[in-house]
């Protein structure tokens, strides 16, 4: 579904240049979940922003399912994002005058989406989420798990392919943490890829697969408590 090949991302800070991510080499099977792993300032976050095509990497190459997307312009890129990938952020980002059906129905509006259908997407997915008696309330009428599932049902109300997850479980207390993952589980059954990153090794066991970065590049990948790939100089 996804190989980064040689791909490097650096930043100009002034008059010093950043290497946030260098030479990582990284494949992702169609419906895999993984969980992405490192210190503050490894690149995790740099790193999902390149999956999700938030930014662009300043070398090597994206495929997506053979494409290369790094060619795309930003309107393809946007269009990629929107069909494709859906995100789900630590801080929820909702709108806080929205009730959570009209927060889920956003992606689909974005794609001019007819709004009784729009509606009904955005109903079943909260149902999905364990939310269909909480539809009408406002963000600051529900718990952070609650606010977190609105977040999780609106990133796959468009049937994305792929699930970034930014330290989805960062906010929560161990149990709603543990609950949400449930649902990327669930979603991940049902033939999702899901890529959570995360600090929290308790979060990261439950994905099958865990990719540890360390100064910007991939220095262990385990699969299934078994390790696959290590970095040249680790």
């Amino acid at each position: 579904m996804i190989r980064l090949q040689g791909v490097g991302k650096v930043y100009r800070m002034g008059k010093v240049l950043v290497r946030a991510l260098e030479d990582i080499n990284l494949e992702i099977e169609e419906g895999e979940m993984l969980a992405i792993m490192g210190p503050s300032g490894s690149g995790k976050s740099t790193l999902m922003n390149i999956l999700g095509c938030l930014d662009r990497p300043s070398s090597g190459t994206y495929l997506w399912r053979g494409r290369d997307v790094t060619q795309l312009s930003d309107d393809q890129l946007s269009e990629f994002r929107n069909r494709w990938v859906g995100f789900v952020f630590q801080t929820f980002n909702l709108l806080p005058r929205f009730s959570a059906l009209d927060n889920v129905e956003l992606p689909l509006f974005y794609r001019g989406v007819p709004r009784r259908e729009r509606r009904r997407r955005a109903r079943e997915v909260l149902e999905l989420v364990g939310l269909g008696d909480r539809i009408h309330h406002l963000p600051s009428e529900l718990s952070g798990g609650e606010r977190q599932r609105v977040a999780i049902a609106r990133a796959v109300v468009g049937d994305p392919r792929l699930i970034l997850a930014d330290e989805p479980t960062g906010n929560l207390d161990s149990r709603s943490g543990g609950e949400i993952m449930n649902l990327f589980e669930e979603l991940n059954r049902r033939g999702v890829t899901v890529v959570v990153v995360t600090h929290d090794p308790a979060i990261a066991e439950r994905a099958p697969r865990r990719v540890l970065l360390r100064d910007g590049r991939v220095e262990r990948d385990y699969r299934n408590g078994r390790e696959e790939v290590m970095a040249k100089d680790a």
